[in-house]
């Protein structure tokens, strides 16, 4: 199918379903879409035994969509701008030690607990598979996606801290959980070198050069925007630095991710603060709101339907079951350990970590990160056991949250 009908296809579905979830489900935007998404595959599923080719048709149609590639090369890059532009400099400064240890230490942490304990699993259900290809799971299932659950986070009336907190550990968690991702799948080629000088090249030049990148690109849309007063050129230069910031960063194998973090912060301090008008402002700030909703609106859709084209094994959805709760483990774990650090500089006690865990809900990154694995690393496997957690992430962390934060506030 070609792709104008294709993106047609899914912008009808999203609006559509997006309908139902606002006229009649009224559950926040992301759960709401993904769960009408995937009762619409069950749909589909369960209609297939009345018309037979209906599933493999459809199945067929979403097969054209890579979705890997849609969300690490297009969408990813619009979200994470689209999230760093609201973020203020002074808000990042108070929370700074938390957002640089949740972002960082709890990713490798959790990497690793969850990849030791995936391989030990995995072996017990005899399924041949090697540490490694555990690692890159552990690196995938990591970073927490913050969109369907800060709006709940909100009606709970937690503090700014907090929020403030789960917004920013997650924009810089997921840059720095493709970094690790990329390096430890350059270990997993034939051949590679995996001494310690080799790694830590590949980890500085996508960390470091991502970082860099982003900050030449936003100080330069900066410049651009501060020198005009006409908001129509001015959100086309925003928009500019994302498509082209992304683009050289995927030339120059450097982390797209971080650089749009970065470049979006400095656009959303630096350039609306120095450079902008109070009309160009609002303009700035509704377009990328309103991208922000689309692109999320497709994404959970997309997570919905994946559905359709994913193994469902009945021994892997076992598995995937019990690491929901390993990783929930794993995710306490490596907040509760950086939190020793934290405590003497700025407000984290027992109930703050525990929203932290509940609230770290895993996306569509992960599923996209455990798409882009080669066949040969066991992708039909984690792409499986990535979904069962995604789900649940989603739809049962993302449902309970406020009341989780509520029930805690009470005590």
């Amino acid at each position: 199918m070609e792709l104008f009908p294709l993106i047609s296809l899914l912008i009808v579905l999203s609006a559509s379903f997006a309908y139902i979830n606002f006229r009649y489900l009224k559950l926040p935007n992301a759960i709401g879409l993904m769960l009408v998404s995937l009762l619409f595959s069950l749909g589909i599923i369960g209609a297939n035994f009345i018309f037979p080719s209906l599933k493999e048709n459809v199945t067929l149609l979403l097969s054209g969509i890579n979705f890997s590639e849609l969300l690490l090369e297009v969408m990813l890059s619009f979200m994470l701008f689209a999230g760093a532009i609201h973020i203020k400099f002074k808000d990042l400064k108070a929370e700074k030690l938390s957002i640089l240890l949740f972002s960082t230490i709890s990713v490798v942490i959790s990497t690793f607990m969850v990849g030791y304990i995936c391989y030990w699993m995995l072996t017990l259900f005899n399924l041949e598979v090697s540490l490694v290809q555990c690692l890159l799971f552990g690196a995938l299932i990591s970073p927490t996606d913050p969109i369907a659950v800060l709006s709940i986070l909100k009606t709970a009336g937690v503090s700014k801290s907090l929020e403030t907190k789960i917004a920013g550990e997650s924009l810089f968690n997921d840059g720095v959980a493709v970094v690790v991702f990329i390096t430890i799948l350059q270990i997993a080629k034939p051949n590679a070198d995996v001494s310690f000088v080799s790694i830590l090249t590949v980890f500085g030049q996508e960390a470091i050069g991502g970082i860099i990148l982003g900050a030449i690109v936003g100080w330069l849309g900066y410049k651009f925007i501060a020198s005009i007063n006409n908001y129509n050129v001015e959100v086309l230069i925003t928009l500019a630095i994302v498509m082209g910031g992304y683009s050289l960063a995927h030339y120059t194998h450097v982390s797209g991710p971080l650089a749009m973090v970065i470049a979006g912060l400095i656009t959303g301090n630096q350039a609306k603060t120095l450079g902008m008008s109070d009309i160009t402002t609002e303009y700035v700030d509704k377009f990328w709101e309103l991208a922000d909703e689309i692109f999320n609106a497709l994404l959970f859709v997309l997570i919905g339907l994946e559905l359709l084209v994913i193994n469902t094994d009945r021994k892997i959805v076992f598995i995937g079951t019990i690491l929901i709760f390993i990783i929930l483990a794993a995710r306490y774990i490596s907040v509760f350990i950086p939190s020793y650090f934290i405590r003497k500089k700025e407000e984290l006690n027992q109930k703050t970590i525990l929203i932290l865990t509940w609230g770290g809900l895993r996306g569509g990154i992960s599923i996209a990160l455990a798409l882009s694995i080669p066949t040969e690393l066991g992708k039909d496997i984690w792409v499986t056991i990535t979904y069962v957690i995604v789900c649940f992430s989603i739809l049962v962390q993302g449902m309970t949250i406020g009341k989780f934060v509520t029930s805690l506030k009470k005590r």
